[in-house]
């Protein structure tokens, strides 16, 4: 007799990967609430600034710029504001951002009061708080980590956009109500008021600074590490062109919707925000869903089917003339749109360390945003061209065919976490005096490898190259010699001595793993050689036998040990 197949055990929402487990994390918790008012402060905010500029123009174009005023501060800044969470204290940064977003609303609430308010200044104001949300954000979601145990994140993550998705439900529908009954004005008042709280909390929070024991990078070099940490990471690369090419597809559905709400259901602002209730509404659904749909699928399949599906539901908005209709052709849309990026979120943190992971989630950042005002200005365009009926359709009909991406840039796997090193290498012997801005410092490593290996090896030694890069080193290169084939000579440089110790802080667990196993192909009885130069050695040469040795006072490393590793 076959036994019966064991069933799944049952998850509780408090269970380690339940999705009400971070909030058994009393920071998360009230960071998160606190938040959730924020949210819904920006919600309303939304829909005060959209019906606004429907009163004051019948232009597609502009109204669907309020969209895109408030997401192109994200794709512009989202790099810098990621350097900065990476270099700073994360609880700092935020409020920072806090603040230029706050000084933004009560600008934008006095104009409305004193009816002084225009369409620039409208969209000024609004690209103001939209600069203060992509400040906010890298620092946030970097932080999420801190907060929480690793194997609570992707609810962390999950519960982030439900955070969202429950402002996008009741906010918009709120929106409508507060602008109906008093005017845009009361709606922007309501935002500064509900920014109070997450300020309040983020002042609280006591938060546990781990010290380095290296200076932090400049912010341009920062920025230069974090686009060189993306640019040598295939799978995140992967993630944030998916990420992009879905906002751009989905970005209609936002940007046209005060003339969904207006032209195609014939509605008022309560109409409108009864609409992006019901988008929010479906957002919520989706994220209350993620954790089961990563059990049961991939990640390329969810996205696959998020994606026809959102693609048919902006179909039906289209060709809708009812109200219930469109609304629940919107939940469907806010199911598959909350998913997707949650999924592309989750792939972002996972395969991230702790010392980039503000840059990798600002490029994240970038790419949603981005995707999102590139999509508005797009549709908006189109709108104006051909009527809304036909954007939607043509909108809807990129949604549906986007998977086909898949053919040439497939979704990774959300399966594994990418540990941070926790052990850090030895400092390397140094017998020259030199200072943190010596270089460029140059490395060689010779392995001794069997010819029959020798393909095996060298199919590693790729990987090796897309590590070494993306923890900062460059003019990598593999040799062989051609009198002696079993000898092979990695090489490549680091910018300064200071650039140098950082690479070899930063490579995670797995990437460790990686170097230990190319050194596995090292045979022979002596060990790997590793040679360590300094190029063009000018200013570690004293000109005189009198004159003052300068690195004295500046020296990094004092030889301790050979040191384990590269």
């Amino acid at each position: 007799m076959t036994p019966a197949p064991e069933r799944a055990p049952k998850r509780s929402l408090l269970s380690a990967d339940g999705m009400a487990a971070p909030l058994r994390h009393a920071v998360f918790r009230r960071i998160w609430l606190a938040s959730l008012l924020s949210n819904l402060g920006l919600m309303i905010n939304g829909v005060g600034a959209a019906w606004a500029m429907t009163q004051m123009t019948s232009s597609a174009d502009m109204v669907a710029l309020v969209q895109t005023a408030l997401m192109l501060p994200i794709m512009l800044l989202s790099l810098p504001a990621g350097a900065i969470a990476d270099m700073y204290d994360r609880r700092i940064v935020g409020l920072a951002a806090l603040a230029l977003g706050l000084t933004g609303a009560i600008a934008l609430a006095i104009l409305a009061h004193l009816g002084r308010i225009t369409p620039e200044s409208l969209l000024l104001f609004c690209f103001m708080i939209g600069s203060g949300m992509a400040l906010f954000g890298p620092a946030w979601q970097a932080s999420v980590s801190e907060q929480v145990p690793p194997e609570t994140l992707p609810s962390a993550v999950a519960l982030n956009g439900i955070s969202y998705n429950i402002a996008r439900s009741f906010g918009p529908a709120l929106g409508g109500v507060i602008v109906a009954a008093a005017g845009a004005s009361a709606a922007f008042v309501s935002n500064v008021v509900l920014y109070i709280p997450l300020l309040i909390v983020l002042y609280l929070w006591q938060r546990t600074l781990e010290p380095s024991r290296l200076p932090p990078e400049r912010l341009q070099r920062a920025v230069v590490s974090g686009v060189r940490y993306v640019m040598h990471s295939p799978s995140i690369r992967v993630v944030l062109i998916r990420t992009l090419v879905t906002g751009i597809a989905g970005g209609s559905v936002l940007a046209l919707m005060p003339l969904v709400a207006r032209d195609l259901l014939s509605g008022g602002a309560q109409t409108f925000g009864i609409m992006l209730g019901a988008f929010g509404m479906g957002g919520v659904l989706g994220a209350l869903n993620v954790a089961s749909i990563r059990r049961y699928l991939s990640s390329e399949a969810s996205v696959r089917y998020c994606a026809i599906t959102m693609g048919a539901a902006i179909a039906v908005m289209a060709v809708s003339k009812l109200a219930a209709v469109t609304a629940a052709a919107l939940v469907v849309a806010g199911v598959g749109w909350l998913i997707s990026i949650t999924l592309f979120n989750i792939s972002v943190q996972l395969a991230t360390p702790r010392w980039v992971a503000g840059r990798a989630l600002a490029a994240y950042q970038a790419a949603i945003a981005g995707g999102v005002a590139i999509g508005s200005w797009l549709w908006g365009h189109v709108a104006d061209g051909i009527g809304v009926e036909n954007a939607l359709l043509i909108s809807g009909a990129a949604m549906a065919a986007s998977p086909l991406l898949a053919i040439w840039l497939k979704l990774p796997s959300t399966d594994g976490v990418n540990h941070d090193a926790t052990d850090p290498l030895a400092d390397p012997e140094v017998n020259l005096s030199i200072t943190p801005r010596s270089g460029p410092i140059i490395v060689e490593i010779e392995y001794r490898v069997l010819q029959d290996r020798a393909r095996d090896f060298y199919g590693l030694m790729q990987k090796v190259q897309s590590s070494r890069q993306r923890n900062g080193a460059y003019g990598w290169s593999i040799s062989r010699d051609l009198a002696d084939p079993e000898l092979w000579t990695e090489r490549f440089h680091c910018p300064t001595w200071l650039d140098y110790l950082r690479q070899r802080s930063r490579p995670t667990l797995s990437e460790r793993a990686l170097h230990a196993s190319a050194l596995d192909f090292h045979t022979g009885e002596e060990p790997v050689k590793i040679r360590r130069m300094l190029e063009r050695p000018v200013g570690s040469v004293r000109w005189k036998d009198d004159t003052p040795d300068r690195a004295q006072s500046e020296v990094v490393a004092i030889p301790t040990s050979t040191g384990s590793g590269v």
